[in-house]
C-alpha cells in the first residue's frame, strides 16, 4: 500500500511517501480503507519528536481518518465490512497512523459517518470536533443559556466550539483577523464576531456579557490571563488545550474569591467510551443539520510533506493563509 511515513523523527524533511506492507487485521480490530486524512498540530509534533511518544518505525503520519471498512476482526460488533467510518487517536501512543491507502484500527476509535457528511469532512471534524466537544461539556459543564468566549473562531478548533455551543443552545462570542473570516464565524452561529486587530475586545466582550463568561475556551498559544480571568462570571471555566511553552501570569485576586477554575486537557487523554460519546453526540447534530465541517485545503497523497508544511506555516509561524482543516486525499490505486 502508499503511505506517508517517518524513519525518524525530524522536519517536513523525513516524510517519504512509498509502498509499505498492509497492515495484518487483529481481533478487536478493523481493516478500513482510508480516504480522508485531516492533520493537526500534534501531528507535526510526533513527526518533528518536539512530543515525545513511542513510535514503531516506518511510523505512518497522521491521526485523523475517515474512511470504508474492508474487513472486521473476531469481537467486532460495531462495524461491519462497507460501513463508512470516521474517527481520531490514530499515530499517538504507539498507534500507526492513518496517511495510507489501508490502516488497522480499533473498533473503540471508529464512529459511523453520518450520512448528509462526505468523507473530507468527516475527516475535518475528527480530532478538533471531540476535543471541542469535551472542553465544552466534559471541562466546562455547558449549559442551556450559557455564554461561551472562544478567541480564534475561524480555527479548526474555534469553528467547533462555536458550532457544538450554538447546537446546545448556548450564547457564543469569538474573535477573528479578517473580515472574511469574522464573516464565517457569523454564519457559523456566533452571536458577535470581533476583529482582534481593530475592536477592543474586552470592553465588547463586557458589553456582550456584562456578567461575564461562564465557560472561556482558550485556543491560543500565548493566553493573556490577565485580560480573561477577570471576564469570567462568578464560577467561571477557563479551558486550556494550546500553548505548550506559553507562562502566562494568573491574576489570583481576580481568580480564586469567585470559585473560577482552570481546566488544562489533551483529547487523547479520555479513554475511549468517553470520546465515542462525544463523537456520537455530534453525529447527531450533523444530522440535524447544526454541524458542518469546514475544509480549508486539500493535498493528494504524495504532496503530504507540503501539506504538514503549509499547516506548520499556519499554526506554527502565522502564515495567515488557512481558514479551516488541512486535509490528505487517499488516492487509492
Amino acid at each position: 500500500m502508499r503511505a506517508a511515513f517517518i524513519e525518524q523523527t525530524g522536519g517536513i524533511e523525513v516524510i517519504k511517501v512509498g509502498d509499505l506492507p498492509t497492515p495484518e487485521l487483529a481481533p478487536g480490530k478493523l481493516l478500513v480503507r482510508i480516504r480522508s486524512v485531516a492533520l493537526n498540530p500534534i501531528d507535526l509534533y510526533v513527526r518533528s519528536g518536539a512530543v515525545a511518544m513511542p513510535l514503531v518505525f516506518p511510523y505512518v503520519v497522521g491521526c485523523d481518518f475517515a474512511g470504508v471498512v474492508e474487513k472486521v476482526g473476531p469481537g467486532v460488533t460495531s462495524c461491519k465490512p462497507g460501513d463508512r467510518v470516521w474517527g481520531s487517536n490514530q499515530g499517538l501512543l504507539g498507534r500507526q497512523g492513518v496517511a495510507s491507502e489501508h490502516a488497522v484500527i480499533d473498533e473503540c476509535w471508529a464512529y459511523p459517518i453520518p450520512t448528509l457528511l462526505g468523507d473530507d469532512e468527516a475527516a475535518a471534524m475528527a480530532l478538533v470536533g471531540i476535543t471541542a466537544h469535551l472542553g465544552l461539556f466534559e471541562h466546562g459543564r455547558l449549559e442551556k443559556g450559557q455564554t461561551v468566549h472562544v478567541p480564534g473562531g475561524s480555527g479548526g478548533v474555534g469553528m467547533m466550539v462555536i458550532q457544538l455551543a450554538k447546537a446546545k443552545g448556548a450564547r457564543v462570542a469569538t474573535s477573528a483577523g479578517s473580515p472574511e473570516r469574522i464573516a464565517l464565524c457569523t454564519r457559523l452561529g456566533a452571536d458577535l464576531a470581533l476583529n482582534y486587530k481593530t475592536d477592543d475586545i474586552p470592553a465588547k466582550l463586557r458589553e456582550f456579557s456584562p456578567e461575564g463568561y461562564d465557560v472561556w475556551y482558550e485556543t491560543q498559544r500565548e493566553p493573556n490571563l490577565e485580560v480573561s480571568i477577570p471576564l469570567l462570571r462568578k464560577r467561571g471555566r477557563m479551558i486550556l488545550m494550546a500553548g505548550r511553552a506559553a507562562k502566562p501570569t494568573l491574576p489570583l485576586g481576580a481568580f480564586y474569591p469567585r470559585d473560577c477554575s482552570i481546566h488544562g486537557f489533551a483529547m487523547f487523554n479520555a479513554a475511549p467510551e468517553t470520546q465515542r460519546k462525544a463523537a456520537l453526540e455530534i453525529n447527531a447534530w450533523v444530522e440535524e443539520g447544526l454541524i458542518k465541517p469546514v475544509v480549508g485545503k486539500r493535498f493528494p497523497l504524495d504532496q503530504a510533506a507540503a501539506a504538514e508544511q503549509f499547516l506548520e506555516d499556519n499554526t506554527v509561524k502565522g502564515a495567515g493563509t488557512l481558514t479551516g482543516k488541512v486535509v490528505i486525499q487517499i488516492e487509492q490505486k
